[in-house]
Formats: structure tokens, C-alpha cells, sequence
């Protein structure tokens, strides 16, 4: 992209398929300043505009969020699309989604399918492989999430025109960049994947750990009560939402995303992550 000029927006979503995915998806908001990333606001989906913990109304009220961005990049924890074996037939990642809902009834079917065509293997993405992703895009844990992030977040949005997902599609200004962010791949990056989902005092600490190496390295908060909001969210959705914001601004702070290894991303999607630096 000529003249690339990095969003002042940036956003990190932690997604959820849970039938109450209001409560779980949370949303972190920021804004790009000379000293860093100022991180103004983290809240589930349930607490935006039209939100509600039911999932359609999550949903609905994320996609309102996104629509509502001009100059802003959101960094979006699920897959955002399928190992190249189940989805080579199809000409282009946009014939991939427009497809997606008529060919998957519910996300069983989905993972029926999947697990249908793999050969009885769990496949992976190869940038699941370099990204050193936990899960394939269908596993057990993952498929509820793959399956209403395509169907009700990106396939809409992409079928409208209303936004730009790379590497899929080249970047566009004036409308909002959508990037696949796995936290639990920055963290590994940075040498900081520890637990920290959790009760236990050691999680608390944890989390606590990875906001302020966070800080350290640019990100900036707006309150202490902000941080302590972050810290004491036992589920860690909330810190999964800062990392996702922290990794996409880190991407964008010195350039354009940088390009896939593999030419098979172009169907596949890509997972982006940052180390430290």
C-alpha cells in the first residue's frame, strides 16, 4: 500500500461461540499516540451499544462496532479460515465465505465436515504451525469459535465491501483492517506463556506480569483501575483482548503487515504475531 499510513484506531477483540458469548467476547480499545498505545477501555460485548450476553445479539453488536470504524485496525482472536486440504476446491478465500453458511447448518456439521475430509488426522494451517497456534481451526475447543466468526462476523462484513482483511485482500484506506491475532502465539514469542487463566493467586499474578511487560513495551493505560479491571478478569478474556490490540499495533507501528511465508495464506488466512523489540 503507497503511502501506507498505520491506523489511530486499534481494537482487540476476544472472541467467543458460547451460546452466552456476550459475557466472554471482550472488546479492548485504544488509540495510537506518540508515547504508545493508549489503552482507553476494555468491556465484553454484552456492554456495547445493542450488546447482550445472548450470542446473536454479541454478535450483531460487534458487527455495529466494526461498520461504525473508518480509520482503525482490529485485531480478531479466532480463524479466519480452514488447512489449505479443505478449502483448495474453492477459487478464492472470499468464494470460501460467501459458501461458508449454506454448506455448515451449525458448527457440528461444521466440525462433521471437517473431520469428514481430513483423512483422521486433525489438520493445521501452516500458520498455525509457525505461529505455534494451540489448536487446529476445527479441534474441539475451536470449532464453535471458527464457526460463528466466519459465519457472522467476516463473511458478512467481507460480502458487503464494508471492510479489508489481509493478506487475503490489499489494504484499503478508509475502511477498517481486520487481522488474525492469536494471543497465546505473542505470548510464546515473548517468552511469556504461562498460565494465567484462572483462580489461583498465581494467575492473578501472572496476568498482572504480562500487562506490565505490556506497559513495558509501549502500551499505555489510561487508569490504574483499568488495569486492575484487566488483571482480576479470572476467564484472562480480558487480558486476550489487550494482547490481541497490543499485537496489532505492533504490527502496524513500522509498516504494512508483513507478507505470509506460504502462498497457500491466500486461502488459508494468517495468524500475525509480534516478540519483543
Amino acid at each position: 500500500m503507497k503511502n501506507f499510513k498505520p491506523p489511530r484506531r486499534i481494537y482487540g477483540v476476544d472472541f467467543s461461540g458460547a451460546a452466552q458469548a456476550g459475557r466472554f467476547i471482550w472488546i479492548a480499545g485504544a488509540t495510537v499516540g506518540a508515547d504508545g498505545l493508549r489503552l482507553e477501555q476494555c468491556r465484553p460485548a454484552a456492554e456495547l451499544p445493542g450488546g447482550a450476553p445472548a450470542r446473536d445479539d454479541a454478535l450483531a453488536a460487534l458487527r455495529a462496532l466494526i461498520l461504525s470504524q473508518s480509520d482503525a485496525a482490529l485485531g480478531l482472536d479466532f480463524p479466519f479460515g480452514l488447512p489449505w486440504e479443505l478449502v483448495r476446491r474453492h477459487g478464492s478465500w472470499e468464494d470460501f465465505l460467501r459458501g461458508f453458511a449454506a454448506r455448515h447448518a451449525s458448527p457440528r456439521a461444521f466440525r462433521d465436515h471437517c473431520r469428514e475430509r481430513d483423512g483422521g488426522r486433525e489438520l493445521r494451517r501452516q500458520t498455525d504451525k509457525e505461529a505455534r497456534t494451540p489448536f487446529s481451526p476445527y479441534n474441539l475447543r475451536m470449532f464453535r469459535q471458527t464457526y460463528y466468526g466466519i459465519r457472522d462476523l467476516l463473511a458478512p462484513l467481507v460480502a458487503a465491501g464494508a471492510v479489508c482483511v489481509p493478506p487475503m485482500q490489499p489494504l484499503r484506506a478508509g475502511k477498517p483492517w481486520l487481522l488474525e491475532i492469536c494471543p497465546a502465539s505473542t505470548l510464546k514469542r515473548m517468552g511469556r506463556y504461562r498460565p494465567y487463566k484462572g483462580k489461583a493467586s498465581s494467575h492473578r499474578a501472572m496476568r498482572g506480569e504480562i500487562l506490565a511487560h505490556l506497559e513495558h513495551s509501549g502500551l499505555v493505560l489510561s487508569s490504574p483501575s483499568l488495569g486492575r479491571k484487566i488483571a482480576e478478569d479470572k476467564g484472562g478474556d480480558a487480558l486476550d483482548a489487550v494482547i490481541a490490540a497490543f499485537t496489532a499495533w505492533r504490527l502496524l507501528r513500522d509498516g504494512a503487515p508483513p507478507a505470509p511465508s506460504t502462498p497457500k495464506a491466500a486461502l488459508e488466512a494468517w495468524v500475525y504475531t509480534v516478540g519483543d523489540g
